[in-house]
């Protein structure tokens, strides 16, 4: 009987202490709901923000790599310009040097040698000549087997253009004797036409009478010279030497007088 009392006495408070432990029980669960929650969306965020930090400099990655290999295709500025969305590029230029060159006896040189050396002479030389067109303001165009082609007074204003040309051209004989190789170098000055065509493989070129005749100039020029028209020679008799070649009979363009151009013009001394 006084167990059955005692346990009838001690009902409420066990009824309160139950109450107690479940709401302190829901509070705390809910506590920690809570924190587990925003610990998730702090992880969470953290691991966004790092994600979206990688990404954004993976993109700035390979968008810079992007505009490196374009810039190694086409002239900045015309790269610019399609950046911007010009979808047709396509200049008229009134007064632009074309240069070719050529390197006497490639072929035959080359089947004496292992392919990578073949690779490794062209992209040496190359590789000199781009450096020597960067240092006289010219524009590389392309190169076709072992020939280079460069452009004066192309995409910028320069009343020296022609002479840039010329000097280039010098250096680029001087390039060739130390490598025991020679050139045949031809130059024409005068209007072109300039765009770039194709949609997968951009290439930047120049058409027009200029660009043939230049080629010309180069394919009957002489071995270890650099042969001009006769237009190129008077925009540069003022500051170059030059050695008359006479009249020669030219593919395409029929008789044509022609001058080889061999040096810097010394300023005269004064007696």
């Amino acid at each position: 009987m006084f167990v059955i009392a005692l346990a009838g006495a001690l009902d409420p408070f066990l009824a309160n202490k139950s109450e107690e432990i479940s709401q302190g029980t829901i509070v705390t669960f809910f506590v920690l709901n809570v924190l587990g929650v925003t610990g998730t969306c702090y992880f969470l965020l953290h691991y966004f923000v790092r994600e979206r930090d990688l990404a954004a400099k993976l993109i700035a990655t390979e968008r810079e790599r992007s505009e490196r290999l374009l810039l190694n295709v086409l002239p900045e500025p015309i790269a610019d310009r399609l950046k911007l969305g010009e979808s047709l590029i396509a200049d008229g230029v009134s007064e632009v040097g074309v240069l070719f060159a050529d390197i006497v006896g490639f072929t035959p040189l080359s089947e004496t040698m292992f392919p990578e050396e073949v690779v490794r002479l062209l992209d040496e030389v190359f590789t000199a000549f781009d450096g020597l067109a960067a240092e006289h303001g010219l524009e590389k165009i392309k190169t076709i087997g072992d020939a280079y082609m460069a452009a004066s007074g192309l995409l910028e204003p320069n009343g020296r253009h022609a002479e840039d040309l010329a000097e280039m051209a010098l250096a680029m004989q001087r390039e060739a004797r130390i490598r025991k190789l020679q050139l045949r170098i031809g130059i024409d000055i005068g209007p072109v036409v300039a765009g770039v065509i194709g949609r997968k493989k951009f290439i930047y070129d120049l058409w027009g009478d200029t660009v043939n005749t230049a080629s010309r100039m180069e394919s009957h020029g002489v071995p270890g010279a650099i042969q001009v028209t006769e237009r190129a020679h008077l925009r540069l008799t003022r500051a170059f030497e030059f050695e008359g070649r006479g009249v020669i009979d030219v593919k395409g363009k029929g008789p044509m007088r022609t001058y080889l151009l061999r040096a810097v013009r010394q300023p005269e001394r004064a007696g």
